[in-house]
């Protein structure tokens, strides 16, 4: 690439990192995080903050010490047969850059092993449970109220939304029914995988009334694209009616017969 053209090479980039912060992919996921609001949504995106921000730094080190090199010794300034410094068998400098690495990955390894206990273990201190199963190609919700929501996958429009009230710490309990699923809402969690057979735990706390989008994370079938998710807090009064709305329209699905039960003429 010429010289002249690096500088808007870069700035192209810069620019589409920018469009990219501010739309939305198929199924409501944005390609950069969105602004959390579940304190695990919160733990999450910090951990990427922290990661990112030392991640950019060295980076950003490492090319400008190489640029340095590549200017600073470059054949065309150097007289012929110049040989540049050499540093090999110098100890301390191969110690230091073996041992500094090694801190860096293992810091990174620790905080983020502390975060995802913290996130994805089932806790004990809940206001309400709610079982997640996946399928293909979608997710249902079981209350303990006593009703299921059944949200099927569509790419037609919006899928039904998983229902919660604000202000309560709500306990998720993931499982699969066929195939490996992952529960995915950026701003209220990371991906958790719904497996057969087997549960894994997450939870969430939204203190604000809204709508968040997710999608299934995991590459489950033909219909895995169709698996929107859409996460909608009330404040309790409203969730209360919507509560009362599930379990009626519960109960008069119960008291219709269905067409096989019908007698024959």
């Amino acid at each position: 690439m010429k010289q002249g053209r690096l500088p808007l090479a870069v700035l192209g980039l810069i620019g589409a990192a920018f469009l990219l912060s501010s739309c939305e992919g198929l199924g409501g996921v944005s390609p950069i995080f969105p602004t959390p609001v579940s304190p695990n949504g919160q733990g999450i995106y910090n951990t990427y903050i922290g990661i990112s921000i030392p991640a950019i730094i060295i980076f950003v080190g490492v090319e400008v010490a190489l640029l340095w090199v590549v200017l600073r010794y470059r054949r065309s300034k150097q007289p012929v047969g110049y040989v540049p410094p050499q540093i090999h068998d110098h100890r301390t400098l191969e110690i230091a850059w073996t041992i500094a690495p090694l801190i860096v990955v293992l810091a990174i390894a620790g905080y983020s092993f502390v975060e995802l206990q913290k996130d994805f273990q089932p806790i004990t201190n809940e206001d309400m449970r709610i079982v997640v199963s996946g399928h293909q190609f979608g997710w249902d919700y079981a209350y303990t109220d006593g009703f299921t929501v059944h949200q099927e996958g569509t790419l037609a429009g919006d899928v039904t939304p998983f229902v919660v009230p604000t202000h309560k710490l709500v306990r998720l309990e993931f499982q699969g029914t066929d195939v490996i699923h992952s529960w995915w809402v950026p701003a209220i969690s990371g991906k958790t995988d719904a497996v057969p057979g087997y549960s894994n735990f997450s939870w969430l706390k939204i203190d604000q009334v809204g709508t968040w989008h997710g999608e299934c994370a995991e590459l489950c079938g033909a219909g895995h694209s169709t698996m929107q998710i859409i996460v909608q807090a009330m404040n309790q009064p409203e969730y209360d009616q919507w509560v009362k709305q599930q379990l009626a329209a519960q109960a008069k699905a119960t008291a219709s017969p269905s067409p096989s039960a019908s007698p024959s003429p």
